[in-house]
């Protein structure tokens, strides 16, 4: 009996076990991929079985006149990256190739907007020049990754128009290379406008030729560069205030006080002339800018200041603007003529919000681009009700050399977007252009141009990624900032740390001069050059932002000093050995004609010629 009742359980046990078998089993459910990294984040992705394959047989096909542009640039980037001689032909499109398509009737993708499909071939489609451009710079951070791409489709769209930085090189010159690295690494990441308030050596006006200046043709160059990258360059020179580089040699413009004190910084606003003097230095820069946008600065014109000392100012408004005309009306009204001559110049005014105080009567000129800095009694979005389109340059956002650092972690981990602007939280982004990030030298020595660069590169994908998508991609900021890892630099980014000789004792030669030194690597990428006698240093002069700016400034053996940047120096390749220029002052040493080793801009003393054994 008990045998009988163990078989019937154990049949019972097999029925229920084969039972379970034949019920339907859940499908386990597969994990889409993630999306393929990038700085920007992909704004989506759609999977897809398979792999795009770059190789040696990849070409680049492209018809139509926008195409062919964009795909001779990515032609050369692609070489510049070690991807190898890819041509670009017309025509159809085979296994492995990279088709590159304009598109105007693909509105949904706006002025900047592509669609990337990857699969046995991998094409990229613009509405425009400048939107398939874009796409080419997500095709090249992946392959930056391998030459295998996951198939897939995304359609990638910038939430902001403007996605910019901005750099004072306005009194501490700054290199070329250096800025051609920036408008490259802006063009990888889909950053699209550059501020860059600096001084053009003028033709006009060769009283105002204090150094740092730009040449023209350095100005062109640069300005090619962006335009084949489709960074917009804007140019800016400050004013009213701020216009020590331009008038410290013309008192006559000079703002002067009841006291009888000129202020070399600050533009007279009510001389006709000062106004003529401002938009002639227009004029010439138009003829190296391109840009359809002109800044003018307008900040911090009474700062340390007020009005009250300057009372022509406010005659100058009530005898135009009526007795209950205010001084700010005056200041306004500058812009307002400013931004006028610009207009008729085809160009778009944008200026600082700072000087807005709410203390005008008369208001700024309507089109007048306001990009908001600092937080004062006008508020963003009353700047935007009045009619002004708004940029978000946060102080939030600044690099100061010496001084203070964004906080990018911070940022990204409290989700910054466009709309959060000093004082204000915008609930909308409705008038809100964008957002930039900006570089200051206000000590000038506090760091040098490589290490500007190390604190440089984590703001900048930051505020690409805040202006482009979704400010927060990643859960934490170490898998952010693992993105911009996996991508690198940009195709023709230059190595600016690389010293061309090793450390060790040397002979510098040039005409009868020749000195005993030992060349050591700094930390950041420079060389100090040591004498029996102490480090070469430039020292004595005037001081600007803490830097001896004057050309003719002695070059001096100091105390050795690992944290003096002014000891710090670049060994520039030339034919027949090498230009030694300084770190910070970025003049070149020459011997004058009593021995003494002096800076001077290349342009003004032909550098000495070093030759080392």
């Amino acid at each position: 009996m008990a045998e009988r009742r163990r078989r019937r359980f154990g049949l019972l046990g097999l029925a229920a076990a084969l039972a379970l078998f034949a019920a339907p089993v859940p499908a386990i459910a597969q994990e889409a991929p993630p999306p393929p990294v990038t700085v920007p984040a992909l704004s989506n992705w759609s999977p897809s079985s398979g792999s795009y394959a770059h190789s040696h047989r990849t070409r680049l096909v492209a018809d139509g006149g926008a195409a062919r542009r964009v795909a001779d640039t990515l032609a050369e980037d692609l070489r510049a990256a070690g991807h190898g001689t890819v041509p670009v032909v017309s025509g159809g499109a085979r296994s492995g190739d990279i088709v590159i398509d304009v598109k105007p009737s693909s509105r949904s993708l706006g002025a900047e907007g592509y669609e990337l499909r990857s699969g046995a071939r991998l094409s990229v489609t613009g509405a425009t020049e400048t939107g398939a451009f874009y796409g080419t710079r997500t095709l090249l951070q992946l392959l930056a990754q391998g030459d295998r791409i996951p198939a897939g489709h995304t359609v990638d769209v910038p939430r902001y128009r403007e996605r910019g930085v901005g750099v004072c090189a306005c009194y501490v010159h700054i290199s070329m290379p250096w800025l051609e690295n920036l408008v490259r690494e802006m063009a990888y990441h889909k950053l699209n406008q550059l501020l860059l308030e600096l001084k053009v050596k003028s033709d006009a006006h060769p009283e105002a030729g204090t150094w740092g200046y730009y040449t023209k043709a350095e100005i062109r160059r640069l300005v090619a560069l962006g335009d084949r990258y489709h960074v917009d360059i804007v140019p800016e020179i400050n004013s009213p205030g701020h216009m020590d580089p331009w008038i410290e040699n013309r008192p006559d413009l000079q703002l002067t006080g009841s006291d009888g004190n000129r202020q070399p910084a600050r533009l007279d606003i009510t001389r006709p002339e000062a106004f003529a003097y401002y938009t002639g230095l227009l004029d010439e820069y138009a003829q190296v800018f391109t840009s359809r946008s002109w800044h003018m600065g307008a900040d911090e014109y009474m700062l340390g200041s007020d009005f009250a000392r300057y009372p022509q100012i406010l005659k100058y408004a009530r005898d135009k603007y009526g007795p209950d005309a205010t001084p700010q009306d005056a200041f306004v009204d500058f812009v307002n003529r400013v931004q006028a001559y610009a207009a008729a110049k085809g160009k778009r005014l944008r200026i600082w919000n700072d000087g807005l105080t709410g203390a005008n009567t008369i208001p700024v000129a309507a089109g007048t681009t306001v990009e908001h800095w600092l937080d004062v009694a006008v508020k963003p979005s009353q700047l935007i009700a009045q009619g002004h389109e708004l940029m978000n340059a946060s102080y939030a956002l600044y690099l100061v050399r010496g001084g203070f650092r964004s906080d990018t972690k911070a940022l990204y981990d409290e989700g910054w977007d466009p709309r959060t602007f000093e004082g204000e939280k915008l609930t909308s982004s409705a008038g809100v252009t964008g957002a930039k990030i900006s570089l200051w030298p206000d000590n000038g020595r506090g760091e040098t141009e490589n290490e500007v660069a190390a604190g440089l590169w984590p703001a900048l994908r930051h505020i690409a990624q805040a202006t482009w998508g979704d400010p927060h991609p990643d859960a934490g900021y170490a898998e952010f900032t693992a993105r911009g890892t996996a991508v690198g630099h940009a195709p023709g980014w230059r190595d600016l740390t690389r010293v061309p000789v090793p450390d060790g004792a040397y002979t510098f030669r040039t005409g009868g001069a020749s000195y005993t030194t030992e060349v050591v690597r700094t930390a950041d990428g420079y060389a100090t050059v040591r004498t029996p006698d102490g480090c070469l240093e430039v020292h004595g002069g005037k001081l600007t932002l803490n830097v001896p700016l004057q050309p003719g400034t002695e070059v001096t053996r100091r105390p050795c000093d690992s944290a003096n940047t002014l000891q710090r120096w670049q060994l520039e390749p030339t034919p027949g050995g090498y230009h030694l220029v300084n770190a910070i002052t970025r003049m070149a040493v020459t011997v004058a004609d009593d021995g003494r080793l002096v800076q001077y801009p290349p342009d003004q003393r032909v550098p000495a010629v070093w030759r080392l054994t």
